[in-house]
């Protein structure tokens, strides 16, 4: 079975204020009394601005674990951060206002530079699900058959409905600011690991981006890791809707792969016909209509979930998966996503602050 990794961000905040905080050496170094062993690779990691943290699970086979793992390091950046007074909120944007303090390393003030105002208000946090692929070329092959079907999984994890302290509009306000960078979005098919690396090439070629780091396809070979990363998810505000994510991610690669292995070609669909598709997920989510990846038109979000779900049965039944995938996906039909608990909080309460204070609470208790 294929390995799973998923990496999360987060932001710091005040547990009593619902402030954001610009706190996260904090987490990635912590007191003397919580710093890990030498032997323990470091499981915290500073992102653009010092408002946000990131960590990374193991790469994983059972959904069960990796939702133990994202749980515990949830709760371990929590209490890293409480030394501070501070804590943190598994939201991917900031409901009240802030203004970002950008990270001095030398790779992110070289970003500020060029990139201006978008890297300085880059406050977003994602999250993004690494698949173990045995080469680029089958890791190509996946990128090109699993391009229609991304959107769905942004509408799934809708989790930033506010940016500055006004209510967007949007389920998934995070995508619409990722995408302000040049490389972000969706692509064309590629159609072989050399077309694609040589595509890579050309973009750095340009001088626009510093690296391959900086290649923010939708979907992309990792530059680390022989994995497929997707990247088109908000950080879930529960566990268990980025175990969804993660279950799913890994049902489409393997889903894509037999395709590819069979001869089955990619669907022939534009990348700006999947970046319009991206963009009403954004906007809907799972309230109104989403673009369905079989035809290109609008259908009512829970027929493109069915359809994203019998799609990849045959893997998520292999994988064992098929319950969870279910079961979850119900919750989420009946509680709602993220955007809309937070759109709940804010009429329940009436102010931005309490939501951050609430969603805090509910990422401190990670279940």
């Amino acid at each position: 079975m294929r390995t799973v990794g998923v990496e999360e961000e987060l932001l710091m905040v005040s547990a009593r204020t619902g402030e954001v905080l610009a706190l996260s050496t904090v987490v990635v170094s912590p007191s003397d009394s919580r710093k890990p062993d030498d032997s323990e690779e470091q499981e915290f990691e500073k992102e653009l601005q010092k408002e946000q943290v990131e960590f990374a699970t193991s790469p994983l086979t059972a959904m069960g674990e990796i939702e133990d793992e994202i749980i515990r390091l949830r709760r371990e950046a929590g209490a890293r951060a409480e030394e501070a007074g501070a804590t943190v909120a598994a939201l991917a944007t900031s409901p009240v206002p802030v203004q970002p303090s950008l990270d001095l390393g030398e790779r992110h003030l070289w970003m500020a530079e060029n990139f201006g105002l978008t890297a300085r208000e880059q406050l977003t946090c994602g999250c993004h699900v690494h698949v173990a692929v045995d080469s680029d070329e089958e890791g190509v092959a996946v990128l090109d058959r699993i391009r229609p079907w991304l959107s769905v999984l942004t509408a799934i994890s809708g989790n930033s409905p506010f940016w500055q302290g006004e209510d967007s509009g949007y389920s998934s306000y995070r995508s619409r600011v990722w995408n302000r960078w040049p490389s972000a979005g969706p692509t064309e098919t590629f159609g072989s690991a050399d077309r694609y690396h040589h595509h890579v090439d050309s973009m750095i070629a340009t001088g626009a981006l510093r690296d391959d780091g900086m290649i923010y396809f939708d979907a992309r070979l990792s530059a680390r890791y022989p994995t497929v990363e997707v990247r088109v998810s908000d950080v879930c505000l529960q566990p268990s809707s980025t175990v969804l994510i993660a279950a799913v991610v890994r049902a489409l690669v393997e889903t894509a792969a037999a395709d590819w292995r069979a001869g089955r070609p990619p669907a022939e669909i534009s990348a700006g016909l999947l970046r319009l598709a991206s963009w009403r997920a954004a906007r809907s989510g799972l309230t109104g209509a989403l673009v369905d990846p079989r035809t290109m038109r609008e259908q009512p979000a829970s027929d493109v979930v069915a359809a994203l779900v019998d799609h990849v049965e045959d893997a998520l039944t292999d994988s064992g998966d098929l319950e969870r995938v279910r079961r979850t996906l119900a919750q989420l039909a009946a509680q709602g996503t993220g955007a809309e608990r937070q759109r709940e909080l804010l009429l329940r309460h009436g102010n931005l602050e309490s939501v951050v204070r609430e969603c805090a609470r509910i990422t401190a208790l990670a279940d």
